[in-house]
Protein backbone atom coordinates (compact mmCIF):
# COMPACT_ATOMS: atom_id res chain seq x y z
CA UNK A 1 0.00 0.00 0.00
CA UNK A 2 1.50 3.31 -0.76
CA UNK A 3 2.35 5.71 1.76
CA UNK A 4 0.50 8.86 2.04
CA UNK A 5 2.58 11.84 0.37
CA UNK A 6 1.89 13.97 3.35
CA UNK A 7 4.14 12.31 5.89
CA UNK A 8 6.47 9.10 5.78
CA UNK A 9 5.47 6.32 8.82
CA UNK A 10 7.53 6.78 11.84
CA UNK A 11 9.19 3.84 11.65
CA UNK A 12 13.31 3.34 13.57
CA UNK A 13 14.18 2.25 9.99
CA UNK A 14 12.86 5.13 8.16
CA UNK A 15 13.59 9.13 7.64
CA UNK A 16 11.23 11.25 9.04
CA UNK A 17 10.22 13.12 6.35
CA UNK A 18 6.91 15.20 4.91
CA UNK A 19 5.59 16.46 1.59
CA UNK A 20 7.43 16.05 -1.54
CA UNK A 21 10.47 14.08 0.61
CA UNK A 22 7.95 11.93 1.92
CA UNK A 23 7.01 10.83 -1.31
CA UNK A 24 10.39 10.49 -2.67
CA UNK A 25 11.33 8.17 0.09
CA UNK A 26 8.16 6.04 -0.29
CA UNK A 27 9.06 5.79 -3.75
CA UNK A 28 13.00 4.59 -3.17
CA UNK A 29 13.42 2.60 0.18
CA UNK A 30 11.70 -0.16 -0.89
CA UNK A 31 14.25 0.13 -4.40
CA UNK A 32 17.04 0.40 -1.81
CA UNK A 33 16.32 -2.38 0.80
CA UNK A 34 15.84 -5.04 -2.20
CA UNK A 35 19.24 -4.64 -3.52
CA UNK A 36 20.62 -4.68 -0.01
CA UNK A 37 20.71 -0.64 1.22
CA UNK A 38 18.81 1.18 3.44
CA UNK A 39 17.51 4.67 3.10
CA UNK A 40 19.16 7.75 5.46
CA UNK A 41 18.38 10.60 3.96
CA UNK A 42 16.00 12.37 1.21
CA UNK A 43 16.64 16.32 0.40
CA UNK A 44 14.79 18.06 -2.76
CA UNK A 45 17.03 21.29 -3.21
CA UNK A 46 15.62 23.68 -5.26
CA UNK A 47 12.57 24.58 -7.54
CA UNK A 48 13.06 25.38 -11.29
CA UNK A 49 15.28 22.59 -11.62
CA UNK A 50 15.72 20.61 -8.52
CA UNK A 51 18.63 18.15 -7.29
CA UNK A 52 17.60 15.17 -5.37
CA UNK A 53 19.52 14.08 -2.77
CA UNK A 54 19.65 10.47 -1.57
CA UNK A 55 22.17 9.05 1.02
CA UNK A 56 22.29 5.24 1.70
CA UNK A 57 23.61 2.96 3.66
CA UNK A 58 24.74 -0.92 3.60
CA UNK A 59 21.97 -2.82 5.23
CA UNK A 60 24.89 -3.56 7.42
CA UNK A 61 25.57 -0.23 8.35
CA UNK A 62 29.09 0.23 6.73
CA UNK A 63 29.86 2.97 3.99
CA UNK A 64 28.94 2.57 0.58
CA UNK A 65 31.11 2.95 -2.33
CA UNK A 66 31.18 4.95 -5.70
CA UNK A 67 29.97 1.74 -7.32
CA UNK A 68 27.24 1.64 -4.96
CA UNK A 69 26.29 4.94 -5.59
CA UNK A 70 26.16 4.00 -9.10
CA UNK A 71 23.81 1.19 -9.11
CA UNK A 72 21.70 3.10 -6.97
CA UNK A 73 21.48 6.29 -8.85
CA UNK A 74 20.61 4.29 -12.00
CA UNK A 75 17.41 2.36 -10.06
CA UNK A 76 16.47 5.26 -8.38
CA UNK A 77 16.82 7.35 -11.70
CA UNK A 78 14.58 4.49 -13.34
CA UNK A 79 11.69 4.59 -10.71
CA UNK A 80 11.43 8.63 -10.02
CA UNK A 81 11.34 8.75 -14.17
CA UNK A 82 8.11 6.14 -14.36
CA UNK A 83 6.48 7.57 -10.93
CA UNK A 84 7.18 10.73 -12.04
CA UNK A 85 6.84 12.20 -8.71
CA UNK A 86 8.71 15.80 -10.10
CA UNK A 87 8.12 18.03 -12.56
CA UNK A 88 10.54 19.05 -15.13
CA UNK A 89 13.72 18.32 -15.56
CA UNK A 90 16.12 17.61 -11.98
CA UNK A 91 19.44 16.22 -11.20
CA UNK A 92 19.99 12.98 -9.04
CA UNK A 93 22.66 13.01 -6.18
CA UNK A 94 23.42 10.10 -4.63
CA UNK A 95 25.84 9.82 -1.73
CA UNK A 96 26.90 7.84 1.65
CA UNK A 97 25.96 8.85 5.13
CA UNK A 98 29.58 9.51 5.85
CA UNK A 99 30.76 8.86 9.62
CA UNK A 100 29.86 12.12 10.66
CA UNK A 101 26.43 11.16 9.43
CA UNK A 102 22.69 12.83 10.07
CA UNK A 103 20.85 10.86 12.27
CA UNK A 104 17.34 10.93 10.81
CA UNK A 105 16.18 7.68 12.28
CA UNK A 106 15.33 6.00 16.16
CA UNK A 107 18.12 3.39 14.69
CA UNK A 108 20.42 6.04 14.52
CA UNK A 109 20.13 7.90 17.85
CA UNK A 110 20.24 4.01 19.38
CA UNK A 111 22.92 2.40 16.79
CA UNK A 112 25.64 5.78 17.86
CA UNK A 113 24.49 6.20 21.46
CA UNK A 114 27.04 7.44 24.00
CA UNK A 115 28.41 9.49 20.82
CA UNK A 116 28.60 13.27 20.60
CA UNK A 117 25.97 14.91 18.50
CA UNK A 118 24.22 18.32 17.39
CA UNK A 119 20.77 18.48 17.22
CA UNK A 120 18.03 21.04 16.32
CA UNK A 121 14.52 21.48 16.32
CA UNK A 122 11.98 23.06 14.95
CA UNK A 123 9.59 24.08 18.00
CA UNK A 124 11.77 25.40 21.22
CA UNK A 125 12.05 23.42 24.32
CA UNK A 126 12.73 24.78 27.62
CA UNK A 127 12.98 28.04 25.21
CA UNK A 128 15.80 27.00 22.64
CA UNK A 129 15.95 25.13 19.75
CA UNK A 130 19.82 23.95 19.25
CA UNK A 131 21.17 21.17 21.60
CA UNK A 132 24.62 19.13 21.87
CA UNK A 133 25.05 16.21 23.68
CA UNK A 134 25.96 12.68 24.08
CA UNK A 135 23.61 10.38 22.03
CA UNK A 136 21.41 8.25 24.64
CA UNK A 137 18.79 6.48 22.48
CA UNK A 138 15.40 7.09 21.27
CA UNK A 139 12.46 4.81 21.75
CA UNK A 140 8.65 5.92 21.37
CA UNK A 141 9.41 8.52 18.89
CA UNK A 142 11.83 10.58 21.16
CA UNK A 143 15.51 11.02 21.07
CA UNK A 144 17.42 11.35 23.94
CA UNK A 145 20.97 13.24 24.95
CA UNK A 146 22.49 14.11 27.69
CA UNK A 147 24.11 17.58 27.92
CA UNK A 148 27.16 18.99 28.83
CA UNK A 149 25.96 20.07 32.53
CA UNK A 150 24.17 16.59 32.99
CA UNK A 151 20.86 17.11 32.23
CA UNK A 152 18.95 15.00 29.53
CA UNK A 153 16.63 16.16 26.99
CA UNK A 154 14.03 14.61 25.37
CA UNK A 155 13.54 15.51 21.11
CA UNK A 156 10.64 14.56 19.10
CA UNK A 157 12.06 12.99 16.23
CA UNK A 158 8.99 14.51 14.49
CA UNK A 159 9.71 18.07 14.93
CA UNK A 160 13.93 17.62 14.22
CA UNK A 161 15.00 19.95 11.83
CA UNK A 162 18.35 18.37 12.04
CA UNK A 163 20.29 15.85 13.71
CA UNK A 164 23.96 15.04 12.94
CA UNK A 165 26.95 13.31 14.55
CA UNK A 166 30.28 15.57 15.83
CA UNK A 167 32.78 13.91 14.43
CA UNK A 168 35.35 12.76 17.13
CA UNK A 169 38.57 10.37 17.78
CA UNK A 170 36.25 8.02 19.78
CA UNK A 171 33.69 8.15 16.70
CA UNK A 172 36.34 7.83 13.90
CA UNK A 173 37.68 4.45 15.92
CA UNK A 174 34.42 3.19 15.99
CA UNK A 175 33.42 3.70 12.49
CA UNK A 176 37.12 2.01 11.81
CA UNK A 177 35.93 -0.92 14.07
CA UNK A 178 32.74 -1.54 11.96
CA UNK A 179 34.62 -1.35 9.05
CA UNK A 180 36.81 -3.68 9.82
CA UNK A 181 39.84 -1.15 9.63
CA UNK A 182 42.48 -1.17 12.93
CA UNK A 183 42.36 1.72 15.07
CA UNK A 184 45.45 3.26 13.50
CA UNK A 185 44.83 2.41 9.94
CA UNK A 186 42.61 4.73 7.97
CA UNK A 187 38.83 4.31 7.78
CA UNK A 188 37.38 4.46 4.47
CA UNK A 189 36.52 7.87 3.66
CA UNK A 190 32.52 8.82 2.66
CA UNK A 191 31.81 8.66 -0.74
CA UNK A 192 31.20 11.88 -2.47
CA UNK A 193 28.14 12.53 -4.17
CA UNK A 194 27.37 10.56 -7.49
CA UNK A 195 26.01 12.95 -9.42
CA UNK A 196 23.60 11.91 -12.50
CA UNK A 197 22.38 14.46 -15.71
CA UNK A 198 19.18 16.34 -15.13
CA UNK A 199 16.65 14.11 -16.49
CA UNK A 200 13.24 15.86 -18.49
CA UNK A 201 10.22 13.97 -17.59
CA UNK A 202 7.41 13.26 -20.07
Amino acid sequence: MALPAAFFVLDADLPYLTGLDAKVAALVAPVLADMGFELVRVAILGRESPTVQIMADRADGSLIAIEDCEQISHAVGAVLDIEDPLPGAWTLEVSSAGIDRPLTRAKDWNRFAGHLAKAEVNIPIDGRKRFSGILLGAADGVGRLRLEDGTEVALPLSDMRRARLVLTDELIAASAHMMGVSDDGDPETPVPPGEKPARKTH
